[in-house]
């Protein structure tokens, strides 16, 4: 039991959907939170609105609340559930402001509940940038200088003080959303005014440029005795300037003295003690002037961080988990080491490797954006490799990250030194490997260092790797000695394959020829100074190999790599669930993957976990490993995405069973030609379409089938290239961009179903039985990629005759490919000329999709345990009876349940400033997710803008501007809008057509007319100033109208929800309707699993 025996239940708040910033790390931190607390036998509430995680598992809580986070519906859980304390430190910033907000509401005090991990007061000291400089100087640190401000004019007066360039730095966001470095007023008018509006307490602190200075982390854990243990040292390469989740990062700091060390040790562990985190994780930032070793203290985070996630898997050290267990009472050396099972926690990890952690970026969804590398985090995912040596980790992780040029290359076409030189001092994601060509071009270690200021101790092992890359290329055939060096420093074979002008094949065939493979060593938090007894490996070209004899049978699994637009935590889900799932069958699960903010990389989500790269040569070299340690049954690779199917192929290949669907039937979804056949053999229809190698070919089809097309690359995830087409010359422009995302492979042109209803479907299939999980209608028309439409489950105008239709068309399809476990169609639905309803199938998945979690979370069956299952040769038949699936039937969503997309507007802004447009389309930009759930359609629409930070308005103005061809669909919900009170703002054109159909709306100007001359407002002004709670903005068709990006851009800044397309408009109305004089509805995911349909 728990030392706080007064302590009987717990309410989580979680960290909601994933954004940049705030990604899957805390919901690896909360999944902890949950199982440590109910071992401990406390009961758990837990809100948290993001579907796509584990923690929202009903398994993981008691009641498991999918609502959004807000201090409104939290106060409404407390008066139901009665927790006897919130624990609000492991859900990233979110959990920490709602806190914040019920205690200044009074709800903590009215509703009598406490916070546990850390109270009011110490938040405040580590988040408030005064307080916290202050304490900062009474234990005798150095902060940089600086100044408070709360005002434009503050802000101005501010940086004369300071001088130019000052870092601003807002209080209480997540990510350094809304930081950034200005050089002059005007940039300081720009990103001082986004960071005033980001803070919700309008405060931003105004710094003096420490840019170019060394930067450092330090994770550190109290207890309430006062035990402090710093957990890990991390190190940013990149030097201050570049957000730290946006910097290459090493683990533990490798350019630090001894001296220096302990002075940030002993600072960290004062600033805890002083800032009062009595029981829990903060991690404590640190900037060195590499000139005179002088110590800055940057900032705290008085929680578990993203970082936190990072040094957990570097280390072995579950911070989340101990964290929790100090909340309830325990103190560290009370609480065993899960790895050695004979050290308390109060031991101090000690490393005998290296971690290197690489970021991944998604700039190409965003080609308006500013790629330089700020103080505001833009990645939205990142790899982590570890090594015996910073090389061999650092190559390692490279080519973890799955993006064409992230690996070290020797190819100096086309490029200069002087140009490297030049590139190399603005940070950009490629800005390592311009240091490592420019080092390999003849740059001086000087030189590199004054255009990058990156530690030259780095700089010196890159040039190391440099010799290594030049003595192979000088050898035609590489000798046995230099094979070894080349594989311990962390080269693959594909890049000794390129400095020799030979396959990746030849070489491996070169290492088996003189058995060079790599040994598997154990993390173990004490650098084997006791025995380790969880099985958690990585590859290094030692000597002695550390894994362990088994007698079961295994399944490997393969993870989904890096988080990136398009394959995001929903995968790491379904292998989570394939690992659970399994091992309660009797196998052996062994997981591989590579990214340090997963549950799946959990030490004890699998029996085994190696933390390796995904590619062919590392996931063949692991296989092969535990081949030698006993029997293997076969791979998983349909439940990561696309990046376990790339390897799916070359892993059948080299002979190693694939589980569940064969690569050939996934070649067969994926080949135009074949899927073609497939249809025509089940007379099912597809909108007409045609497969191009060159231009020509792609302007006869598109001749043939009409603009407008649509057109993408094949083999690729997230609509990645995929655009509407309407002209011979855009369809120029697009051939030329899909050759350089997918080289060698056609352009794939469909007819553009225009105003269609998209439909998705989730399905598992045996062989014999197909099992239909849910039907899902996409809110926003064809167009928009289904992973930024919301959807709602069960499909609303969907008829009965149609949903037998789109059954039989599913199990036609997964018959027809061979699909073993789950397979994900797309439908579009089309009247045709007689005004009847046509089913057409856009396109297969024979995989998990991104919507499992989401209709597992709405009909309470596990799909992603279930394929699994079926992938080992259970039948659905046996599945029912085990009650995994209904006794009878397909999936029955229980309430109506709406999914919707969060997108990353804020996060990136163009050149010149200003907002990339927020335009949906076909290529996914979404980076995570929220769920409603209710019993009207109105009520889970409301609640999915509510969690995606976008709630709609009951009451105040409305801003109207709609494209010609959406006039006639808009009337109603715009009568509808009036009627219940909200005023109308419009422009010219659409106040016209409301007149005309007898609904009365403001006439503003246009933003390209200017104010009047009475000082009228434009509709930008309007948006600006605060005057309207919704934005409605149906842009014209292709490319961006200059009124129209600005009226939407000024909506992102100014966080009021703005809404581009008519079917959105439509939910929104009927979400208002719903609620205009009520607040919601709220039950647990296990009331809503409970009721008998």
């Amino acid at each position: 039991m728990p030392k706080d025996h007064s302590i009987e239940s717990v309410l989580v708040i979680g960290s909601g959907p994933i954004v940049i910033g705030q990604a899957c790390e805390f919901d690896y931190s909360g999944t902890q939170a949950c199982r440590v607390l109910r071992a401990e036998g406390i009961r758990v509430i837990l809100i948290n609105s993001n579907p796509a995680t584990i923690m929202t598992d009903p398994e993981f809580a008691d009641a498991t609340y999918v609502e959004p986070i807000t201090p409104e519906i939290i106060e409404q859980i407390i008066l139901k559930e009665r927790p006897t304390a919130i624990l609000a430190t492991l859900g990233g910033q979110t959990a920490l402001n709602a806190a914040m907000q019920l205690y200044e509401r009074g709800s903590l005090e009215r509703l009598g509940v406490r916070l546990i991990g850390a109270d009011i007061p110490a938040i405040k000291r580590g988040e408030d940038r005064k307080t916290f400089k202050e304490i900062v100087a009474k234990i005798g640190g150095s902060s940089a200088k600086s100044i408070i401000c709360h005002t434009m004019d503050e802000c101005i007066a501010g940086a004369a003080i300071l001088s130019y360039p000052v870092v601003v730095r807002p209080s209480f966001t997540m990510g350094g959303l809304g930081s950034g470095i200005a050089y002059n007023q005007k940039e300081l008018e720009l990103i001082a005014g986004a960071g005033l509006r980001h803070s919700p307490t309008t405060e931003v602190l105004l710094e003096e440029s420490i840019i170019g200075w060394k930067e450092f982390e330090l994770e550190v854990m109290r207890d309430h005795k006062d035990n402090v243990v710093i957990v890990c040292s991390i190190e940013n390469i990149d030097p201050m300037g570049v957000h730290t989740g946006d910097s290459i990062t090493v683990a533990p700091a490798l350019t630090l003295t001894d001296v220096e060390y302990q002075k940030l040790r002993n600072l960290s562990i004062e600033i805890i003690r002083e800032v009062g985190v009595a029981t829990g994780g903060c991690n404590i930032q640190f900037a060195v002037n590499p000139a005179d070793g002088r110590i800055i203290v940057i900032e705290m985070n008085p929680r578990v961080s993203r970082s936190s996630a990072l040094a957990s898997k570097a280390t072995g050290f579950p911070i989340a988990k101990i964290a929790t267990k100090l909340a309830i009472g325990y103190t560290l050396d009370e609480i065993q080491n899960d790895i050695t099972k004979s050290t308390p926690a109060s031991f101090e990890p000690t490393l005998d490797y290296v971690v290197v952690k690489v970021p991944r970026f998604a700039f190409e969804k965003f080609p308006e954006a500013d790629t330089k590398l700020t103080t505001t985090m833009k990645s939205v995912g990142e790899a982590m490799a570890i090594g015996r040596s910073f090389p061999e980790a650092l190559q390692k992780a490279l080519r973890s990250v799955e993006k064409k040029g992230s690996s070290f290359h020797w190819n100096t076409g086309g490029v200069t030194k002087d140009y490297l030189l030049s590139a190399m001092a603005i940070p950009t994601e490629h800005r390592l490997q311009q240091i490592q060509l420019g080092l390999f071009m003849g740059a001086s270690i000087e030189e590199v260092f004054e255009a990058t200021k990156v530690d030259p101790w780095f700089l010196a092992q890159i040039i190391g790797i440099n010799e290594i890359a030049q003595e192979i290329q000088s050898h035609s055939e590489i000798p046995d000695e230099l094979l070894r060096i080349a594989k311990s420093n962390g080269f693959s074979d594909l890049q000794i394959a390129d400095l020799t002008n030979q396959s990746p094949e030849s070489i491996a065939a070169s290492r088996s020829r003189i058995n060079l493979h790599p040994v598997y060593k154990t993390v173990d938090t004490c650098a084997a100074e006791f025995e380790a007894h969880t099985p958690y490996y990585y590859s290094s070209y030692d000597l002695e190999s550390e894994v362990l004899k088994r007698n079961r049978p295994a399944v490997v699994i393969l993870g989904s790599g890096p988080n990136r637009i398009g394959q995001g935590v929903e995968f790491d889900y379904s292998c989570v669930h394939a690992a659970f799932a399994l091992k309660s069958a009797g196998y052996e699960t062994i997981m591989i993957n590579c990214n340090p903010e997963t549950v799946s990389t959990d030490y004890d989500t699998s029996d085994r976990l190696y933390f390796e790269p995904l590619t062919l040569e590392d996931v063949l070299e692991v296989i092969r490993a535990e081949e030698a340690a006993g029997p293997i049954v076969g791979v998983i690779a349909q439940l990561g995405g696309q990046t376990p199917l790339g390897l799916a192929r070359g892993l059948q290949d080299a002979g190693i069973k694939i589980l569940g669907t064969s690569p050939d039937a996934i070649d067969l979804a994926e080949d135009r030609g074949k899927f073609g056949e497939i249809l025509r053999v089940n007379s099912l229809d597809a909108p007409e379409f045609g497969m191009a190698d060159t231009f020509d070919e792609a302007v006869k089809i598109a001749t043939r089938i009409s603009y407008p097309v649509l057109v993408r690359p094949s083999f690729v995830l997230g609509g990645r290239g995929m655009e509407i087409v309407y002209d011979d010359d855009s369809l120029a422009e697009f051939i030329l961009k899909a050759t350089e995302i997918t080289p060698n492979h056609p352009v794939l042109i469909d007819k553009f179903l225009d105003d269609a209803i998209e439909i998705d479907v989730d399905a598992l299939y045996d062989g014999e039985e197909l099992y239909l999980a849910g039907v899902m209608e996409h809110i926003e028309e064809a167009g928009v990629h289904s992973g930024d439409s919301a959807c709602v489950l069960p499909s609303f105008s969907i008829s009965t005759k149609l949903r037998d239709e789109i059954r039989v068309a599913t199990e036609k399809l997964a018959r027809g490919i061979g699909v073993r476990g789950l397979i994900n169609i797309q439908f579009a639905v089309a009247k045709n000329a007689s005004a009847e309803e046509k089913l057409y199938v856009l396109e297969a998945n024979p995989r998990a999709s991104r919507t499992v979690p989401f209709v597992s979370k709405a009909t309470g069956n596990p799909l992603a345990k279930c394929a699994a299952l079926i992938s080992t040769g259970v039948a659905i038949s046996e599945l029912r009876q085990s009650g995994l699936l209904p006794k009878i039937g397909d999936g029955v969503a229980k309430g109506i349940s709406v999914k919707e997309a969060v997108l990353p507007w804020n996060r990136f802004r163009r050149l010149d400033g200003t907002g990339v447009d927020s335009v949906l389309g076909p290529e996914m930009r979404s980076t995570g997710e929220v769920m409603g759930i209710a019993n009207t359609f109105g009520e889970a629409y409301s609640k999915s803008q509510s969690a995606s930070f976008g709630a709609l308005p009951k009451s105040g103005a409305v801003f109207l501007s709609l494209s010609e061809r959406d006039k006639a669909s808009a009337l109603e919900p715009s009568r509808t809008l009036s009627n219940l009170g909200f005023k109308l703002f419009t422009t010219q054109g659409t106040h016209d057509f409301l007149s005309s159909g007898g609904v009365e709306s403001e006439l503003v100007r246009k933003h390209s007319q200017g104010r009047g001359t009475n000082g009228e407002l434009t509709a930008v002004d309007l948006i600006r100033e605060g005057v309207v709670g919704l934005v409605i903005n149906t842009p014209l068709g292709r490319g961006t109208r200059q009124d129209g990006w600005m009226i939407r851009t000024a909506a992102i800044q100014r966080g009021v929800p703005c809404i581009t397309t008519i079917a959105g408009f439509k939910a929104a109305v009927a979400g208002i309707s719903d609620l205009q004089d009520r607040s919601f509805d709220i039950a647990s995911l296990q009331e809503w699993l409970s009721v008998i349909e």
